[in-house]
């Protein structure tokens, strides 16, 4: 049914994901289809961020984010599923939405772990993602 899923992983918070893990690889496996796996890395880009990283340290923490996203995929994808790690720098749901459309991804399978409070004043990045997404969502949520 599904040809690309899509799996955006928060590397501080792999914990709650493992519903979302579990979904994505039975679709992927039922379907027989491409998984990527990604991860979006804070702002480094942002002006103020920014003012405090020269571009090696930049450079450097990208590399360790990358060599953490892999660890990971080797860790918890079955090597059978030939997932292709993603990683992106920004605002989380802008870089999902961005990779989706990129990939021609047709399944999004993400994690809903706001805490309200988050949602009040940022809104939900699982929300955000629904509501401009130009494919289907899958929202697993953490409780």
């Amino acid at each position: 049914m599904f040809k690309k899923i899509l799996l955006p992983i928060d590397l501080e918070h792999t914990e709650v994901a493992s519903k979302a893990i579990k979904l994505a690889l039975e679709e992927a496996e039922r379907s027989d289809a491409k998984l990527y796996v990604m991860t979006v890395a804070p702002g480094f880009g942002m002006p103020l961020v920014a003012s405090f990283f020269d571009e090696g340290t930049v450079k450097k923490a990208m590399k360790e984010i990358a060599r953490h996203m892999d660890q990971f995929v080797r860790e918890k994808i079955p090597q059978k599923l030939h997932a292709k790690s993603i990683v992106t720098e920004g605002n989380p749901p802008e870089q999902i939405l961005k990779q989706a459309e990129k990939h021609d991804i047709d399944l999004i399978v993400i994690t809903s772990h706001d805490s309200e409070m988050e949602q009040i004043f940022l809104g939900s990045c699982s929300a955000r993602v629904v509501r401009h997404s130009h494919c289907s969502v899958l929202v697993v949520k953490n409780k």
